[in-house]
C-alpha cells in the first residue's frame, strides 16, 4: 500500500472529515480489510499474527514513561540478536522508500520491541495506532499533556485508549517552570514574543525525559505538513535533537510511517478503518495543538496556518522535531540580518528574541569578562564545570535537560556548574582560549590547577557528566 506524496488543500480535506462518523465505532473484522485493501504480499503473515496473537500481550510494564526511563538499563546489542556492525539508517530509509506505512510500521517494532513507542499528539496521527494494530505487534503508546489542550483533545485521548484498550503513557510539564513563566509573562506571552519558549517548557523538555527511556519513537511527520522544514524527511533517521536510553550523539532513532502520505491519503485510510477521530477535526481544525496556539483553516488554507498563525509560515516547529529545520536556516534566524551579535539577542520571526536554553537557577550565565577571569585562575575557591554552547544547537538542545538536572545535583557538593555563549563574536576567543572544537563543549575547571579539562566522550547524560565530574574533583 505504497502511497505517493502529493499535495492537497485543505477544502478537499474538510469535505472528507465532514463526511465521517464520529461516534467511534468498532472495527468489525480484519477479514474486511483482505478484500478491500491493496496491501503488499508481506502482510500476509502479518494478518496471521494478528488474528491469533492479543494486540498487548504485556500488560504489566509501567504506565510512566520517566519511571520507566529510570528503572530500565539499556540492554547489551548482542542480547537482542543484533550484529555489532551499527546501522545504516541512511540506507534503510532509502529501502524503505517505497515501502507501505504497515511495512515500515512493522520494521520499527519488530526492531526495537519495548524500546520503541509512538508519539500521539491527539490528531489525526491515530493513523499511527492503527497501523501498530494491524501488525498484530505489542506496542507503546506516549503523548505530552500541556496543560493547555482543547477539551475535546481530552475526549479525544479517551476515546482512543477506550477504542484499543490501551494506556496511553503520558508526560508533563516540570510545574515550576510553568509557574516561573506565568508568574513572569503573564499566560499568553507567546503573542508577544513568540512560541518558542512556552513549547520548549511545556513540550520539549517532557519530551526529552521521555525518550530517555527509549530507543526509539514513531512519529505522524508527513513531508506535506510544513513546506518549510519537512518536504524532506525520510521514514527513518537518526534523531540529531534528541539522545536515547543509551546517551550521545545517535542513540535515538526517529521512525516517520506515513512521511510519503498526504493528508487526505491519512483521511481515507481513518474513513476505511472506522477509527475514532477528534472531533475538532469537524469543526474546520486540521493540524491541532495548544487551544491558544490552534484555530480552524479557511478552504483553500495551508493546515499548518492554523498553527502559531501570528508567525513565520515557513518554519512552524514546536521544537519537538527542530532537527528539519536545516543548519542553515538555523543560522539566518539567529542572525537576522546575517551579522552575529554574540551573546546579544537575536530574532527567529521578525519580532521576538531567540530564547536561551540551560536557564536552570542552578547554572551561573557566565559573561565574556567572567570566563576570562575564571580561565585566567590558578587557584580557585572552587572547581567550575563549564559548557560552551550555541542556544541554536541542536546538540546543546538536546543535553539541555541532562545538564540542567546536573547541576541541580551538584548544588551543595562545592562544584559550581556555568555557561558560556560561545557563538557569534564570542566564537573565535573561546576557540583560541576556551578549546572549543564543536559545539557544546564541556570544560572542568579543577580548583588547583590552571588548565581546564576538556570532556572528550559524546554521551551527556546525566550519569555520564557525573562520572566525569566525579574523577577529577
Amino acid at each position: 500500500m505504497a502511497l505517493a506524496a502529493s499535495s492537497s488543500s485543505s477544502s478537499a480535506i474538510l469535505r472528507s472529515v465532514a463526511s465521517h462518523d464520529f461516534s467511534a465505532p468498532k472495527i468489525s473484522s480484519l477479514g474486511w480489510l483482505d478484500q478491500h485493501m491493496i496491501l503488499p504480499a508481506s502482510y500476509n503473515l502479518i494478518n496471521r499474527q494478528c488474528r491469533v496473537k492479543p494486540i498487548f500481550s504485556d500488560q504489566k510494564r509501567s504506565q510512566s514513561m520517566i519511571p520507566f526511563a529510570a528503572t530500565v538499563a539499556a540492554p547489551e546489542i548482542l542480547g537482542k540478536g543484533e550484529s555489532e556492525v551499527p546501522d545504516d539508517y541512511d540506507k534503510l530509509a532509502n529501502d524503505l522508500e517505497g515501502a507501505s506505512p504497515l511495512e515500515i510500521t512493522d520494521r520499527a517494532l519488530k526492531k526495537f520491541g519495548d524500546d520503541i513507542a509512538i508519539a500521539f499528539s491527539g490528531a489525526e496521527d491515530v493513523a499511527l495506532i492503527e497501523y501498530a494494530r494491524l501488525t498484530g505487534r505489542p506496542f507503546r503508546v506516549f503523548s505530552l499533556d500541556t496543560g493547555r489542550l482543547n477539551p475535546e483533545t481530552y475526549a479525544f485521548f479517551d476515546a482512543v485508549e477506550k477504542h484499543y484498550g490501551i494506556h496511553i503513557e503520558y508526560a508533563f510539564p516540570d510545574s515550576v517552570e510553568v509557574q516561573a513563566l506565568v508568574r513572569n509573562k503573564g499566560l499568553f506571552s507567546f503573542y508577544e514574543d513568540g512560541h518558542q519558549e512556552c513549547c520548549r517548557i511545556r513540550k520539549v523538555r517532557p519530551l526529552r525525559k521521555a525518550l530517555k527511556g527509549l530507543q526509539a519513537w514513531i512519529t505522524g511527520q508527513r513531508k506535506d505538513q510544513s513546506p518549510g522544514t519537512r518536504a524532506e524527511i525520510p521514514v527513518v533517521q537518526v534523531d540529531s535533537t534528541f539522545e536515547g536510553m543509551d546517551g550521545g550523539v545517535g542513540s535515538l532513532v526517529k521512525w516517520n510511517p506515513v512521511a510519503n502520505m498526504d493528508s487526505l491519503d491519512v483521511w481515507n485510510f481513518l474513513r476505511a478503518m472506522n477509527v475514532p477521530v477528534n472531533s475538532l477535526h469537524s469543526q474546520g481544525y486540521v493540524s491541532i495543538g495548544c487551544e491558544p496556539c490552534t484555530r480552524p483553516v479557511l478552504p483553500g488554507q495551508h493546515e499548518r496556518e492554523g498553527r502559531w498563525w501570528w508567525e513565520d509560515s515557513k518554519a512552524k516547529e514546536c521544537g519537538l522535531h527542530k532537527g528539519n529545520i536545516k543548519r542553515e536556516e538555523v543560522l539566518e534566524q539567529v542572525n537576522g540580518n546575517g551579522n552575529g551579535n554574540g551573546n546579544g539577542a537575536t530574532h527567529t520571526n521578525g519580532n521576538a528574541a531567540l530564547t536561551d536554553i540551560l536557564n536552570s537557577q542552578s547554572v551561573v550565565s557566565l559573561s565574556r569578562t567572567g570566563i576570562e577571569n575564571l580561565a585566567k585562575l590558578e587557584n580557585r575557591a572552587d572547581p567550575w564545570l563549564v559548557v560552551l554552547y550555541a542556544p541554536w544547537c541542536r546538540f546543546c538542545q538536546a543535553m539541555e535537560g541532562s545538564y540542567d538536572e546536573l547541576a541541580e545535583k551538584l548544588v551543595g557538593s562545592g562544584i559550581k556548574v556555568g555557561k558560556f555563549r560561545a557563538d557569534g563574536e564570542q566564537k573565535k576567543f573561546a576557540q583560541q582560549e576556551l578549546l572549543l572544537g564543536s559545539f557544546p563543549t564541556i570544560l572542568f575547571f579543577p580548583k588547583n590547577s590552571p588548565n581546564p579539562i576538556k570532556y572528550l566522550s559524546d554521551k551527556r547524560d546525566v550519569e555520564s557528566l557525573m562520572a566525569f565530574v566525579s574523577t577529577l574533583q
